[in-house]
């Protein structure tokens, strides 16, 4: 009989994507290669009791970004069943896909062949309940599962099997003027997960250390696993000349004229200082962001939007894209003269390592994880030095060998993170709990 693991929803459903998404997506994908079977726990305002093919039409509308509205009077009869409920736990019902609705536009956005699985606005109603007793919420599950894997910390725990709690980073601890949660609750979150989890799994040495030090957590009940991500497959879909074309007739860009950094615009990620040193570092390319607006985006932003409002000509060399879909961005990639991604603090850092997948160069930081996942394979840059990150784009521009260096240098560390080896981290991981 399959091994069934189930993960939940939480970031597959939001609109734009988030690293914690491509890491739920490859987790479940790299699963069903593993020969398991793969449930997905959603959070979607979409009712049990609906009509199955209503509830599927639901839920995918849900996936498209609709609301729901409710009246006043449907508001207060929730929250009156949700006091009383929630403290006796949710049973997660299934969406059955019937074929009847048109899914191709969510596929590179959920599990390949995963169940679906939902329960109306689990993560809204358990991060209340967290709130109001300080424990868990528990969800039952209509069929048997193995272990349930979550891919984020959430205040939620399937009863009656092994819970295993993924916690990328401890940023908002580390750096707590970078991020905009509520640190009290995070804190009694991450306390909440190691205290319900079976397991802490987490993502880079350097995020274990901070579990475990932070924490108090002994070292055998933290497993890093590292991410493993697939930006070959993508590639692959295109030549390297249709790769560039696409990049020239969409974007106006000239393949190999230009650095890229993509990733949220908010404080950690930096933005602001690699701005500065690009402008200071009188290179000949041009500097490419590609990144949807966060939390402190105008500050980060500040500079630039100064700069272009009193030097309009900037604008040929400053390209600024709010979001672009996950083939157009592989083709950005491929086309770069580098990657760059001072981030201040990362759990892992999927760019660095998707760059070097494609055989493109990168620059990185000293913070976080960086470096424990680029190796060699990047030039390293102190992320609150301005003039070191401009050294470090004057070094790329400027050196064609070293750039060609880096980019096969890449390419090898990139296997270091392949699926396979992470397909055995989460063998040895589970194998340990079930």
């Amino acid at each position: 009989m399959k091994r069934v693991v189930a993960i939940d929803g939480h970031n597959l459903a939001l609109q734009r994507g988030t690293g914690v998404a491509t890491y739920a997506r490859n987790l479940a994908n790299n699963l069903a290669e593993m020969g398991w079977d793969v449930s997905t726990l959603y959070g979607t305002p979409v009712s049990s009791k609906t009509a199955p093919l209503l509830r599927e039409v639901q839920f995918f509308d849900s996936l498209g970004g609709a609301g729901f509205g409710q009246s006043k009077l449907s508001v207060v009869r929730n929250w009156a069943k949700e006091i009383v409920a929630s403290p006796f736990g949710y049973r997660a019902a299934e969406i059955l896909p019937s074929g009847s609705v048109e899914t191709r536009r969510f596929a590179d956005r959920l599990p390949t062949n995963a169940a679906i699985l939902n329960v109306r606005s689990l993560f809204d109603i358990a991060r209340r309940h967290f709130r109001r007793h300080g424990k868990f919420l528990e969800v039952r599950f209509p069929g048997k599962i193995d272990v349930m894997h979550w891919t984020y910390p959430l205040p939620v725990k399937v009863a009656n099997v092994p819970n295993i709690y993924t916690i990328h980073d401890l940023v908002p601890l580390r750096l707590p003027y970078t991020t905009l949660d509520n640190k009290r609750y995070y804190y009694r979150l991450i306390k909440g997960c190691i205290g319900n989890g079976d397991h802490i799994c987490t993502v880079s040495e350097r995020s274990k250390d901070d579990i475990v030090d932070l924490f108090d957590v002994p070292p055998d009940d933290v497993t890093n696993t590292y991410q493993a991500v697939d930006a070959i497959s993508w590639g692959a879909q295109k030549t390297q000349t249709e790769a560039e074309a696409e990049v020239k007739g969409v974007f106006g860009l000239e393949p190999r004229d230009y650095f890229l950094f993509f990733g949220a615009i908010e404080p950690k990620k930096n933005v602001g200082r690699l701005i500065e040193a690009f402008l200071s570092s009188h290179v000949d390319s041009c500097l490419v962001v590609v990144g949807s607006l966060a939390w402190k985006a105008d500050e980060e932003m500040k500079l630039v939007n100064a700069m272009l409002k009193q030097r309009p000509e900037l604008r040929r060399r400053i390209r600024l894209f709010d979001y672009t879909s996950r083939p157009f961005l592989i083709s950005l990639i491929r086309a770069a003269k580098a990657v760059v991604f001072p981030s201040l603090y990362e759990g892992f850092g999927l760019p660095i390592l998707e760059a070097m997948q494609l055989g493109t160069p990168t620059l990185c930081s000293s913070g976080g994880s960086l470096p424990e996942i680029a190796g060699d394979a990047s030039v390293c840059v102190d992320p609150y030095d301005v003039g070191d990150i401009a050294r470090g784009l004057r070094i790329l521009d400027q050196d064609e060998q070293l750039r060609k260096h880096l980019a096969l240098a890449g390419v090898e560390r990139a296997k270091v993170f392949s699926a396979d080896a992470y397909k055995t981290r989460l063998l040895q991981m589970y194998g340990r709990i079930i």
